[in-house]
């Protein structure tokens, strides 16, 4: 399941930079993680939806790749978002 938009949008609100900002990194790795933490609990429980999994894998590489970038640019807020969503590295 997608996030809701009232969920979508009080996490924009929460990491955005500016008033109509929707695609920052901060935005973007906050939306992913939301996304990770929900399929991490349905699989919890369907242990066996492989395809499930696959998108989880596609995600967790993707919010890798967009907080590498963020490490790379700007260390202060690498760390603040990392710190603020307990992402581990």
């Amino acid at each position: 399941m997608a996030l809701d938009q009232a969920k979508k949008a009080e996490i924009i609100a929460k990491y955005a930079r500016g008033e109509n900002d929707t695609g920052s990194t901060e935005v973007q790795v906050a939306l992913l993680t939301e996304r990770i933490n929900y399929l991490t609990e349905h699989l919890k429980i369907n242990k066996k939806d492989h395809s499930s999994r696959l998108g989880l894998l596609k995600l967790v590489g993707q919010r890798r790749r967009l907080m590498r970038y963020l490490k790379k640019s700007d260390l202060t807020r690498w760390t603040a978002i990392k710190a603020d969503l307990g992402i581990r590295n």
